[in-house]
């Protein structure tokens, strides 16, 4: 077979086609939900994935308070801050966060999960979460993602 004709498709950043998904919290374990999702906003479910283009689609996460943890990791898991001010190290625990700012929890599982350069950064705004079960993209007439 000559060199010209093998060919492999290699998505540009204009042409993809994105789409909405929605994952109900409520009850899925945590990790175990956030590795999905970071494959859906990596673009990693689509044949028409490339590495170094934003192929994924954009996720909306609703009753983030509702998530759940297995193990021990309720007691012992922690959230380091920094505010860079000298002495302004503090860390909150997971049972504080899930009060104050559930969809920090899950925010932060999916991000470690992303790369950790521009291109991730880029992912992360691709994904809404709420911690309540209402949410204001329903315009964008999300597909429920299945876990």
């Amino acid at each position: 077979m000559p060199q010209s004709q093998l060919r492999c498709y290699c998505a540009r950043p204009g042409e993809v086609d994105q789409g909405w998904w929605h994952v109900d919290a409520s009850d899925k374990v945590l990790g175990r939900m956030a590795t999905k999702i970071a494959r859906v906003l990596m673009g990693k479910h689509k044949p028409t994935y490339t590495p170094h283009v934003d192929t994924g689609d954009f996720v909306i996460v609703t009753n983030a308070h509702k998530v759940r943890v297995t193990g021990r990791k309720a007691e012992t898991m922690v959230y380091p801050r920094y505010s860079y001010y000298p002495g302004g190290y503090k860390e909150d625990s997971f049972e504080r966060v899930l009060q104050r700012h559930p969809d920090r929890i899950v925010r932060e599982a999916v991000r470690r999960m992303l790369p950790k350069n521009a291109l991730g950064r880029h992912m992360l705004k691709k994904l809404k979460v709420y911690a309540s079960d209402k949410h204001p993209h329903s315009a964008q007439h999300p597909a429920r993602l299945a876990l």
